[in-house]
């Protein structure tokens, strides 16, 4: 498969499992209603590892471009795949929102909060102060980048030669896409990250993620949706890259190349 289109395919997955426990517990009638934040939480982490899973030997399954521009920043992938991968990641997040929109279909009407509604695809801050929520997703982001790369040092150990055919799969990812249990260890970062520190803004972490749902939102028909409240969507954007960027250089500063 060719790895942007694998980045799309494993991005749809992230979202239709992350996104869709987020319908599960927030739309009326849901059989999951007002399942908490552990249920959230959960669903996202077990979502990732599922994606990672199923193109990390493809793509290496950034699946996020907080990690494919860190990875760029510290020169372990091409700038030239950049603009590609970002593209193929909005894109797989708009397709997986659209088949959360469709698994529940029959419950957007029978929901009358707005901002549940958006919650389902986007996030909205806790308190609405754009600094602090600027800084949430910032600590939020290199913790997520870090610890990937962290956890591929991991695999460090396994032949070079298991990995010689992961050829668009970087250095430093090839220990967490080349052992069948590194990805569940991905996913217990994500569900680590969403318990720590969630609350303030529902842990976007992840500029496709928060963006490619929240152009869903707008464009689909969705019965009484309100806004999808572009005011606040550069703050998932912008924080998630610079953090990632920040997580990536402390990881090279503690594993120098």
């Amino acid at each position: 498969m060719n790895p942007y289109l694998a980045e799309i395919v494993g991005t749809a997955i992230l979202i239709l499992l992350g996104n869709g426990v987020v319908a599960n517990i927030v739309l009326k009638q849901s059989k999951g209603q007002n399942g908490g934040w552990m249920v959230v939480t959960t669903g996202w982490g077990l979502g990732v590892a599922i994606a990672v899973y199923s193109v990390g030997r493809i793509s290496g399954a950034h699946l996020n471009p907080a990690v494919t521009v860190g990875l760029a920043a510290i020169g372990d992938f091409s700038w030239a795949q950049v603009p590609g991968y970002v593209g193929a990641q909005v894109l797989g997040a708009m397709i997986g929102a659209t088949l959360v929109w469709l698994t529940y279909l029959a419950h957007w009407e029978a929901t009358e909060d707005q901002g549940g509604k958006l919650a389902c695809f986007s996030t909205t801050p806790a308190i609405r102060k754009t600094g602090p929520a600027f800084i949430t997703e910032f600590i939020g982001t290199v913790m997520l980048v870090f610890g990937v790369l962290a956890i591929g040092q991991i695999g460090a150990g396994i032949p070079a030669a298991e990995f010689e055919t992961l050829e668009h799969i970087p250095t430093s990812l090839a220990g967490v896409v080349g052992t069948w249990w590194s990805p569940f260890l991905v996913g217990l970062l994500v569900l680590s990250i969403g318990l720590s520190l969630g609350g303030p803004t529902g842990y976007a972490i992840n500029p496709a993620r928060d963006l490619g749902p929240r152009i869903a939102h707008q464009l689909l028909p969705i019965a009484g949706k309100g806004t999808s409240d572009w005011q606040y969507a550069w703050v998932p954007i912008v924080a998630p890259l610079l953090g990632g960027v920040a997580g990536a250089f402390l990881f090279r500063l503690l594993f120098p190349a």
